[in-house]
């Protein structure tokens, strides 16, 4: 502050005409007084003003995390400086109704995503929500579709639990054991409306939250048990042949009976509610060997049949019967004629020597059967079957 020295004129000139001459000790004084009456005017305005900025920087805001409401009173400037100052952090799944500036009477809410394990039509995913019951979440859920549960799960003291509470607006349903329980409205636990209704949860079974046709909560309990099943069932045994020379071709003979063996089958099988899930092998053992079958079959060449020599009355056996093959044939059993149509002693064709029982050709019969059937021939259409040499027969 710049100080300023008066100059003392005359008596008569003086502002304070009238009143007592001041000396200059006196008029020092004057002034020191006014400097101070000035100087705190001033300090009187600046202490106003500052006054007035923390007046303005002084903040009530509302924070809701996850539904834990609280009022504060503050002098952050952001948003964030509140959630730092109030140690709320903030996830890229997360919600935050705003961000910035903060102004008064301002009302923060964070929503911190969690993961559930939902069950879509069957099949079990899991998807992140902000929702802060069950009721909320599923009726998010079911805007995209499909026939949606929440699973729970269980905590390691063995309590089963939901990310979400229940938190509903009516009673809840609860199926078990066949049965339907009603659980009275309760901003609760699964595991705390179980309780409520006296449903004790074995280790393995599985419990779900879904909304009914009705629009109401479901609490289905499902009871899963798993057990060590042991089972015997058939080794079957397996077959082999061996050839033996010394059998004609065509036979077949069992040697060695097969034996089926035993497996005993360790699974574990999984039921539903009594229903059969699914089954896990968990051994599977050979308890006794399966005896393997053997079959013998022949490969020896079958001799050829004779053909069956038909029955004459006798009379044509009188008959000169090797003067008729001596014309023919020459009296050779296996002759052929030189245009190959007729065979053996007596020029059988092959269509009657067929006609009257034979097989193959003539020629590789023997001479017996060869005048056995010559001789039914005669008895069937007489000495005309050899139109040269029949008369022979008579001679």
């Amino acid at each position: 502050m710049q100080r300023i020295t008066p100059t003392p004129g005359p008596l008569t000139d003086s502002p304070n005409a009238g009143e007592p001459a001041q000396t200059p000790t006196t008029d020092r004084r004057w002034w020191r007084t006014r400097a101070l009456a000035i100087g705190s005017g001033a300090l009187v305005l600046v202490l106003a003003g500052a006054g007035v900025a923390v007046a303005q920087a002084h903040k009530t805001v509302t924070l809701d995390v996850d539904g834990h409401v609280s009022t504060l009173s503050t002098f952050a400037g952001s948003v964030e400086t509140v959630l730092a100052a109030e140690h709320v952090s903030v996830g890229d799944r997360d919600l935050l109704s705003a961000d910035g500036a903060l102004s008064e009477g301002q009302t923060i809410v964070v929503r911190h995503a969690h993961p559930v394990t939902v069950v879509r039509d069957g099949v079990a995913d899991v998807v992140w929500t902000t929702a802060l019951t069950a009721e909320e979440a599923l009726a998010d859920l079911a805007v995209r579709g499909g026939v949606v549960t929440i699973a729970a799960s269980r905590s390691s003291a063995g309590r089963v639990e939901l990310p979400l509470d229940l938190r509903v607006s009516g009673s809840v349903d609860v199926h078990v054991d066949g049965t339907t329980l009603v659980a009275p409205a309760a901003d609760a636990s699964v595991g705390e409306v179980l309780d409520q209704l006296g449903v004790v949860l074995a280790p393995l079974d599985r419990v779900s939250v879904t909304t009914g046709p009705s629009g109401r909560l479901q609490v289905v309990v499902a009871r899963v048990v798993v057990q060590r099943v042991t089972t015997t069932v058939a080794a079957p045994f397996a077959s082999s042949t061996v050839n033996d020379a010394n059998r004609y071709v065509g036979t077949r003979t069992v040697t060695t009976a097969g034996v089926a063996g035993t497996r005993t089958v360790v699974q574990d099988v999984t039921t539903i509610d009594g229903v059969e899930t699914a089954r896990v092998g968990v051994s599977d053992e050979l308890t006794t060997a399966p005896v393997d079958e053997v079959v013998t079959v022949g490969t020896k060449a079958r001799p050829r049949a004779a053909s069956s020599v038909p029955a004459t009355s006798g009379a044509s056996g009188s008959l000169n019967w090797a003067a008729l093959a001596g014309c023919e044939s020459g009296g050779r059993a296996n002759a052929v004629s030189a245009s190959g149509k007729y065979y053996g002693l007596y020029q059988f064709s092959v269509s009657t020597w067929q006609a009257v029982g034979g097989s193959g050709l003539p020629s590789q019969a023997s001479a017996a059967e060869q005048t056995a059937r010559a001789q039914a021939l005669y008895e069937r259409s007489g000495a005309g079957q050899w139109p040269t040499c029949g008369r022979l027969l008579f001679s």
